[in-house]
């Protein structure tokens, strides 16, 4: 099966993480919490926390089959790191499967990776994300190429679907 690598830190939306890293270990796959230090991250509700696995300097993009970037603050506080962007270019370049809810395309925009692409994410990065050079589309779930995205929490059962088939 499938190991997927999530970039995570804190102040994660709490469902958007719960959730699909339930569905993806229940169809069989591997998570590893990728984050900027080891330790703890915890949700913006305060309702979930994740234990970092690896530190994402530390690990070699080449050993994942997916990368899933949970929505929330989180990806606005990995943007700000370096070793992050540059993982999710290399990553990215791999033509491997990215998930990316609500506000995970942040991380991507930063790392110069939407251009000419179809997204979506959460209302408030939609500016954003057409300064980046992508196509917002207002829809559940949006697949161009190696990329998976949706907006909000409401959208989660039908991107966990979206990325399970990815997978098969």
């Amino acid at each position: 099966m499938a190991k997927i690598g999530v970039m995570i830190d804190n102040m994660f939306e709490d469902v958007e993480y719960t959730s699909p890293v339930k569905a993806f270990k229940d169809a069989g796959h591997q998570i590893i919490n990728l984050g900027i230090k080891k330790g703890t991250v915890k949700g913006k509700k305060g309702k979930a926390s994740a234990q970092i696995d690896e530190r994402i300097r530390e690990s070699d993009y080449n050993y994942f089959d997916a990368i899933f970037i949970p929505g929330g603050c989180s990806p606005d506080n990995l943007r700000g790191h370096p070793e992050a962007v540059e993982f999710i270019q290399n990553f990215f370049n791999t033509n491997k499967p990215v998930f990316a809810i609500c506000h995970a395309p942040q991380l991507l925009i930063t790392a110069q990776l939407i251009e000419g692409k179809k997204i979506t994410g959460w209302k408030s990065i939609v500016q954003d994300i057409k300064n980046a050079g992508a196509q917002f589309l207002d829809q559940e779930v949006v697949e161009d190429g190696n990329l998976i995205s949706s907006r909000s929490p409401d959208d989660i059962p039908a991107f966990i679907s979206a990325c399970i088939k990815k997978l098969e």
